[in-house]
């Protein structure tokens, strides 16, 4: 039976296909994985560089690159091109076999020769050289090879490297971006070149004799392999999906470890595939259960019900087997917390006021009844983020409690004023039987410690960086300690719901020595990284565990267009123009339910969903119930989706940062920075949804958070 490998980039363009073709690609290969006779379909190219690289009939009009095993039975489908095109690419290629990782690698040895002869013509006038300081014995040891060292030495700096983004040997390209951003050899052998080497799937140690083969399992994160029609069919069905559940080597080697002793967490930037890692562990956290675990044994949970809903889709696309995925169980904190403390007292539901202006107008009314002079704003936040996250419960432990971060210091009778009126707002929710959700995990967590059973053997927790201590006091608590009891994924520059510093380690949660970070981007392309991540100027938010977070090193590696940044006269002119911009989207062949449109507030999203209506495109507000359209939602409604278009509306200054959002200066000039910050990440969360194509407006004033990316002599003239 042959073994077919797929390359990203076959799949990414099989998805772009119209559906009648697509049928006509599962048919030819089909027969490869049943057949032993299928390299006569395959056509060899004259004045080609590889002789193995051949094409094969898909249509009149399309035609399939294919790599052919020397020996046996490996194919490796590297294109989907129209008949001339792929002609052209299968001469100009070469395929070849990472020295260091074992991996198969293609290279575009045309491209790369005109590259270097232009690099020496200017050599003279380039003095600088990017890799100056790095040795061929360090270069070779990363699994550069030797045709590639004349040309990296050529280098003037890293533009010039990312402009051989698609020429160059991919695992080769990963490795030089990794020194060029700033890692160091010792990381970059262990976070790319080992874990390539590392992965070779079960296929690759069954067919070692084929080299094809074996090099295509140690290509995990860019080579697919498939073994039979059934398993082709079902990738082939949905590509997009099925490189959202595929694994990179870096992702492979944390997700399927066989057991971490004690907590663990991976970090990384957007689309560096942290969703996916925790996915791949709740799996293999799930099929390790002994046969008599009960089901529900394993928790995926995270913070918001969308992404919650995410999940569980993407854990029915990757767990087949209904026994395996009977053990897992996806639900939020809060519901979990909500459901754990209404068991422990005897069933009875739970009031819970989620109405934010009702409980800073209770502050209020507190602040005036006792005559005390603080806001509403600021005595929220100090019960939050004092009170509620160290698990204080009298005077004394008030009195004591450290308050860093916070900004305003207290003396010991402004501890006191405010002791009281944190005592009258809880005796009054009391008195009305109302629970916040921090309170009501604060509460599900003492419930548990007092019981000799948790409910969870494993518990693995998506977006980690906006959870509160109280929420992770309840999550200590639903899993007794032990190894793998939690695993933890996350970025802390995403960060986007204003909770105070955690120390992870303070929660009984020690992670040190098994924290990894991923640094490569396959959702986002380079052009919209890069433009998103200058927003973030040089903010380095904390990590959880006492140190800084840092984007160090991460990189696309994936190229599109750049950003677009418009500024309109007023609203209705903003709109106008997205309604447009949403329309030539779609004419280009993306359906409407791959555009997203974020904004910072509800009604803006509402008026542009009623003008795409009006245009004929139809449109869904996210939280709604799903239909076909456009997804329209605030930008916190983004966290954690992505789309192939995304316009982020109303960038302006006065919605971002929304100024309601905003701690007044004045009253805690600390968490107004904090605050800000936040919004910062709202917003940067909002452009790195997009995969192919971010357009940024706003009317009136551009915000001030785009000054980094919008300089403000275009920014005035866009917005006239």
């Amino acid at each position: 039976m042959a073994t077919l490998g797929m390359h990203r980039d076959f799949l990414m363009e099989f998805a772009g296909l119209e559906k009648s073709v697509q049928r006509r690609v599962f048919e030819t290969f089909e027969k490869f994985t049943g057949a032993t006779h299928t390299g006569a379909h395959l056509e060899k190219i004259t004045h080609q560089r590889d002789p193995r690289i051949r094409t094969i009939r898909i249509t009149d009009f399309w035609r399939g690159v294919v790599l052919k095993a020397d020996q046996g039975d490996g194919y490796l489908l590297l294109k989907v091109l129209p008949h001339d095109k792929a002609n052209d690419w299968a001469c100009k290629h070469r395929a070849s076999v990472n020295a260091a990782t074992q991996g198969v690698e293609i290279r575009n040895d045309v491209a790369l020769e005109r590259a270097t002869e232009s690099l020496r013509t200017r050599a003279s006038d380039e003095p600088r050289r990017l890799f100056a300081d790095r040795s061929d014995k360090v270069l070779r040891s990363l699994g550069v090879d030797e045709e590639i060292l004349p040309i990296i030495r050529l280098l003037p700096d890293e533009a010039h490297l990312e402009a051989l983004h698609r020429v160059l040997p991919e695992q080769q390209f990963d490795v030089l971006i990794g020194l060029a951003s700033g890692m160091e050899p010792a990381d970059i052998d262990r976070e790319i070149v080992q874990a390539y080497a590392r992965a070779a799937a079960p296929v690759g140690a069954a067919r070692s004799g084929d080299g094809l083969v074996s090099a295509m399992a140690h290509a995990r994160g860019r080579v697919a392999l498939v073994s039979c029609p059934e398993e082709l069919l079902e990738i082939l069905e949905r590509p997009f999906d099925a490189w959202r559940i595929f694994l990179h080597p870096a992702q492979y080697r944390i997700a399927y470890r066989d057991s971490f002793n004690g907590p663990a967490r991976v970090s990384g930037g957007p689309g560096t595939g942290k969703t996916v890692v925790a996915l791949h562990r709740t799996y293999h956290l799930a099929r390790r259960l002994p046969p008599d675990a009960p089901d529900g044994s394993v928790l995926l949970t995270t913070y918001t019900k969308d992404l919650a809903a995410e999940l569980e889709r993407c854990l029915a696309l990757l767990v087949t087997d209904e026994r395996i995925r009977a053990k897992v169980r996806v639900v939020t904190v809060d519901a979990l917390a909500n459901e754990v403390l209404r068991r422990s007292r005897g069933g009875a539901p739970l009031k819970i006021v989620l109405n934010q202006r009702a409980l800073l107008a209770r502050w209020g009314r507190i602040a005036r009844r006792l005559g005390l002079d603080f806001t509403d704003v600021f005595l929220d936040q100090e019960w939050r983020q004092v009170v509620l996250a160290q698990a204080v419960e009298s005077a004394e432990q008030y009195l004591k409690a450290p308050r860093s971060g916070r900004g305003t210091s207290l003396g010991p009778l402004k501890k006191a004023q405010l002791w009281r009126a944190v005592a009258a707002f809880e005796e009054e929710l009391r008195q009305a039987g109302e629970w916040t959700f921090l309170q009501v995990c604060a509460q599900a967590a003492r419930a548990l410690d007092g019981q000799p059973d948790r409910p969870f053997r494993h518990v693995v927790v998506d977006e980690a960086q906006d959870l509160h201590p109280a929420q992770w006091r309840f999550l200590r608590a639903l899993v007794p300690p032990g190894p793998d009891d939690l695993f933890l994924s996350g970025d802390p520059h995403q960060r986007i719901y204003g909770n105070n510093k955690v120390s992870l380690r303070a929660l009984g949660i020690q992670v040190v020595g098994r924290s990894s970070r991923l640094r490569i981007s396959y959702r986002t392309t380079h052009e919209i990284l890069s433009w998103s991540a200058s927003l973030l100027t040089g903010e380095r938010p904390d990590d959880m565990d006492g140190g800084e977070d840092s984007l160090v090193g991460y990189h696309s590696t994936l190229h599109g267009a750049h950003p677009e940044a418009h500024g309109h006269a007023d609203k209705s002119e903003e709109i106008r123009a997205l309604v447009a911009r949403v329309a030539e989207w779609t004419a280009s062949g993306v359906s409407p339910e791959d555009i997203g449109v974020a904004t910072r507030t509800v009604q803006l999203g509402r008026d542009i969903a009623e003008a795409l209506e009006r245009a004929g495109t139809p449109a869904v507000l996210l939280g709604d119930a799903p239909s076909p359209g456009v997804r329209i939602g605030t930008m916190h409604r983004m966290k954690g989706l992505e789309f192939r278009c995304v316009a982020v509306a109303g960038v302006s200054e006065g919605l971002v940062p929304l100024r309601s959002a905003l701690t007044p200066e004045d009253a805690d000039p600390q968490q107004h920075r904090e605050d800000l910050n936040g919004e910062l990440s709202l917003l940067f969360v909002a452009c790195t949804r997009a995969r192919e194509a971010l357009s940024v407006s706003w009317h009136g004033e551009p915000s001030s958070f785009l000054r980094s990316v919008v300089p403000e002599r275009r920014a005035g003239a866009l917005a006239r």
